[in-house]
């Protein structure tokens, strides 16, 4: 991390085996219909997200994630958009719009006091990645190939070295590992 950023990071992800995170309509369908972890495993989603203090998400996950049945997330929520305006009413007050660039929106949550950032989408992800913003990575392939889709990465300008922290593996074939960028 950056330390003069004050602000760490953070991706937690998961990807089909040939590397999207949605089909390409946005549809992520194929993640519940996979053998999940047993009972009571979260794959660690519930520790990760029990350090973070703020979301920033890209339009395409917040009009997916407003399809659940109930809003599933406890922090505040970022979304970047340069289309949306409004919030939905009941999500006011929980959740904001954003079309700063990279650099500056973390300048803005580091003086809003925010300490740990999770990252959703992939073209978020990306634009933070290309920034050299993203501090660590947690993946998890779901044993699956859907064809076509979303990327979870895109084009860079230059290599993105990653260095391997861990693997976790679970026997219904989840792979998840945790990376840290080595930016040049």
């Amino acid at each position: 991390m950056d330390i003069s950023r004050q602000l760490r990071i953070s991706v937690f992800i998961a990807t089909s085996l040939d590397g999207y995170i949605a089909r390409p309509d946005g549809d992520i369908d194929w993640l519940h219909n996979v053998e999940q972890v047993p009972e009571g495993d979260d794959a660690g989603y519930g520790a990760f997200t029990s350090t973070i203090d703020v979301l920033v998400m890209g339009r395409g996950s917040f009009e997916k994630v407003l399809e659940f049945p109930e809003w599933p997330y406890p922090m505040p929520v970022v979304v970047l958009s340069k289309r949306l305006k409004d919030v939905p009413t009941h999500l006011q007050g929980r959740v904001r719009i954003e079309s700063s660039p990279p650099e500056e929106l973390v300048r803005k949550l580091a003086d809003e006091g925010y300490k740990h950032v999770y990252l959703d989408g992939g073209k978020v992800i990306q634009s933070f990645i290309r920034a050299k913003l993203v501090d660590d990575m947690i993946v998890t392939q779901i044993p699956i190939l859907i064809g076509a889709g979303l990327p979870l990465f895109g084009p860079l300008d230059n290599d993105v070295y990653l260095r391997h922290e861990w693997t976790k593996t679970w026997p219904n074939g989840f792979v998840q590992s945790k990376y840290i960028p080595v930016y040049s």
